[in-house]
C-alpha cells in the first residue's frame, strides 16, 4: 500500500461543482475521520478515493451495495468473489465451503448476527444490514478501508463495536462520520469537509468536540 495523494481535484454534478478544488495526501498507517454535515462532500470525497485506490481498497458506501434477494451469508462471501474460479463461486452459491463458513461465521458473531447467516438482506432491518456491509468489508482484507457512515444505523454499544473490528482489521481507515466523539476515540487524524472544501485537517490529540461542531 503506498498511500492516495489527490492534488487540486473536483467534482462536479449538473454543472455545479460540489468538492474542491482540494488536496488530500493519506498515508499508509493512518486512520482519518471525515467530518461535516451531509451534503459537504464528504460522499463525493470518498468515491473518487475510491477510484483512484482501485482494488487496495475495501468500500462501504452510503447504500450499502447489498443484493438483497440473497442470504447475509453470500453478501459476505462476494467480497471475495475475484479470488476464485467462477465453478468456485457457483458452488459456493448452493452450497458454501468448510473454509468460507469457518471465516464468515464467527465475524457475523462478532457483529450479533449470526442468526441470521441464513436470512435474505431484505429481511433484516437497516441496522442488520448495515452489519452484513461491514461484516463484507472486513471479509474483503484489503489494504485500505473506505466507508461512509458505516455505523450511522447502530446503537452506541454496537457502533463502538465496529469500529473496534474496523480498526482491528484495516491499518489505513478513511471514514467518514456523524458522530464526533467516535471520530475523536477511533481516528487520529480529523480531515473537516464544509461546502467541498477542506476545512480542517488536524491530528485528533489536538482537537476536541468543541472544535469539530462548528462544521456541523
Amino acid at each position: 500500500m503506498t498511500g492516495i495523494k489527490l492534488s487540486g481535484v473536483t467534482a462536479s454534478f449538473g454543472g455545479e461543482r460540489v468538492l474542491g478544488p482540494l488536496s488530500l495526501d493519506i498515508k499508509p498507517g493512518e486512520r482519518i475521520a471525515l467530518v461535516g454535515k451531509s451534503g459537504a462532500g464528504k460522499s463525493t470525497l470518498i468515491r473518487m478515493l475510491y477510484q483512484q485506490a482501485n482494488s487496495q481498497a475495501s468500500l462501504i458506501p452510503q447504500d450499502l451495495g447489498l443484493v438483497h434477494a440473497l442470504p447475509v451469508f453470500h453478501n459476505v462471501y462476494m467480497a471475495r468473489l475475484d479470488q476464485h474460479p467462477n465453478w468456485y463461486n457457483i458452488v459456493t452459491l448452493m452450497r458454501p465451503f468448510e473454509r468460507e463458513r469457518a471465516d464468515i461465521e464467527p465475524l457475523l458473531d462478532q457483529l450479533g448476527i449470526l442468526g441470521k447467516v441464513r436470512a435474505t438482506v431484505s429481511s433484516l432491518s437497516g441496522g442488520q444490514r448495515q452489519r452484513v456491509a461491514i461484516a463484507r468489508a472486513i471479509y474483503r482484507d484489503a489494504t485500505m478501508l473506505l466507508a461512509d457512515e458505516p455505523v450511522s444505523a447502530l446503537d452506541g454499544p454496537m457502533a463502538h463495536v465496529v469500529m473496534s473490528l474496523l480498526n482491528e482489521a484495516y491499518e489505513t481507515t478513511v471514514i467518514a462520520l456523524h458522530d464526533v466523539e467516535l471520530a475523536l476515540r477511533y481516528c487520529q487524524r480529523i480531515v473537516g469537509i464544509q461546502d467541498g472544501q477542506i476545512a480542517l485537517d488536524e491530528a485528533s490529540s489536538r482537537l476536541s468536540e468543541t472544535d469539530i461542531l462548528p462544521l456541523y
